[in-house]
């Protein structure tokens, strides 16, 4: 069983900062692409970011290219997104996501996080 918990979500004031954290427990010994999604209320969910499994090759979405970074730590098991300079739009619940697998992908996500709740004031 293999269980995606991402925690780091919180309110924040309109160019504010805010790391999100995804850590990933399961089966041992099996490498995971991973990627980060959104989705604001009434509107669909939108793909944010993607890393592959050993950080050679990422993706950010151009609604955040320049301002979130994703990066990963293998010994830690944990993904994160770092996110500056927030805007209101970007107040969404954030998922991650992960794959077995070593390759960057940007769909088809086998494991879901259960969502952290990101707020940006204006």
């Amino acid at each position: 069983q293999v269980q995606l918990v991402e925690s780091g979500g919180g309110l924040v004031q309109t160019g504010g900062s805010l790391r999100l954290s995804c850590a990933v427990s399961g089966r041992a010994g099996t490498d995971y692409a991973m990627g980060w999604f959104r989705q604001a209320p009434g509107k669909e969910r939108e793909s944010v970011a993607h890393i592959s499994w050993n950080g050679g090759s990422t993706y950010v979405a151009d609604s955040v290219k320049g301002r979130f970074t994703i990066s990963r730590d293998n010994a830690k098991n944990t993904a994160y997104l770092q996110m500056n300079s927030l805007k209101p739009e970007d107040t969404a619940v954030y998922y991650c996501a992960a794959r077995a697998g070593t390759y960057l992908i940007l769909r088809g996500y086998e494991y879901w996080g259960q969502g952290t709740q990101v707020t940006v004031s204006s």
